[in-house]
């Protein structure tokens, strides 16, 4: 199967509770497709830059077209950063692979999965290619059973919060916060997804949304800062984002904004969860404090839609990503199933090698 491949609406490709594969509509037509995959020797990427207003294909025929399409965020989330990096790595093995590794590994600092995609493709052996494919497999596999694990730990008519994008856009397919959410829906138990705006880059209205609405999820976007106020008032029955690097003793970065979700969660005796693959995990870090953070360029916080809604002469700052500590987190959905934060050493042994 090319996993660029389309399918109809009404083919059943998995049994109810697992949730099936990204459902874009395109033209008023239902399609089934993955974020990004190749063509022959050729990168496709959802550009993740055009939604939500228009649905758009990129294609990368070279590294360098691969390395800017993840510093633009082209493509974005931890997951699929990997792949298109073991894509990009595949397309660049030519002119060599170690070139073609620290141009990559220059693109963005946070997620782990980008090196841990490299470090795959340098250990592979036969044509990268191949090795990328499989790369890319193994972590939409990972997604799918992110969302069997998942599932239990949502309850009938649960209203969910979510921060950023961390669906099948961010993660080859499935998703990982939203694989259980997705898999809740197919399970038909009647929940309610709210969904964080994720300033500065709007990744939470803008892709969250898209994402919800083309699965025909009920959600609602809401302003990051709306979050405490409906948590307070016993609208949100659980928390579940994604994460850009997990450390050794369970503390986990990941985009901003979302430890302050974390720490009003547990101020109202709301679960918290972080889902994410064992490619997201990086147990040479012992905490998050080691765990290096991204900052973009200022005019991210200083514009909106390229128009400048800050004073003349104002400076910003513009983090990327936070980390969220250990105690705050209720448990870290796996695709070998759902941990306490203190119970990460115990997926050491599960580590890619």
């Amino acid at each position: 199967m090319s996993y660029g491949q389309h399918f109809s609406a009404d083919t059943v490709l998995y049994p109810l509770a697992i949730p099936p594969p990204m459902r874009i509509m395109v033209n008023g037509k239902a399609k089934q497709m993955r974020a990004l995959w190749m063509e022959g020797k050729t990168l496709v990427m959802i550009d993740q830059l055009a939604l939500p207003g228009t649905f758009k294909l990129v294609k990368c025929k070279t590294l360098e077209s691969v390395a800017v399409a993840i510093e633009d965020m082209t493509v974005r989330g931890a997951p699929a950063i990997g792949a298109a990096a073991a894509y990009g790595m595949a397309i660049g093995w030519k002119d060599g692979k170690d070139k073609a590794a620290a141009r990559l590994r220059r693109t963005r600092p946070t997620a782990r999965d980008l090196f841990r995609a490299i470090e795959f493709m340098l250990a592979s052996k036969g044509d990268p290619f191949v090795s990328a494919e499989r790369y890319a497999t193994e972590v939409a596999n990972a997604c799918k059973r992110i969302g069997e694990h998942g599932l239990p730990l949502i309850p009938k008519g649960a209203k969910i919060l979510t921060h950023c994008n961390a669906g099948a856009l961010a993660t080859v397919d499935y998703g990982t916060a939203l694989a259980p959410i997705r898999a809740a829906h197919a399970a038909k138990r009647g929940i309610f997804v709210f969904a964080d705006e994720t300033r500065p880059r709007l990744q939470g209205m803008a892709l969250t949304s898209w994402e919800l609405l083309n699965e025909g999820i009920p959600h609602a976007i809401i302003a990051d800062n709306a979050a405490g106020h409906l948590m307070q008032r016993g609208e949100i029955d659980l928390v579940i984002t994604g994460a850009d690097r997990i450390t050794l003793n369970g503390d986990a970065a990941n985009k901003i904004g979302t430890y302050e979700k974390a720490v009003v969660a547990k101020e109202n005796g709301i679960p918290f969860y972080i889902a994410a693959p064992l490619t997201t995990f990086d147990f040479s870090l012992k905490t998050g404090k080691e765990i290096p953070i991204e900052e973009r360029p200022e005019s991210e916080v200083l514009e909106l839609g390229g128009i400048r809604v800050a004073p003349k002469g104002a400076r910003a700052r513009n983090p990327a990503f936070d980390v969220t500590p250990a105690k705050y987190i209720s448990g870290i959905i796996t695709e070998k199933g759902v941990f306490k934060p203190g119970e990460v050493k115990k997926l050491a042994r599960f580590a890619p090698a």
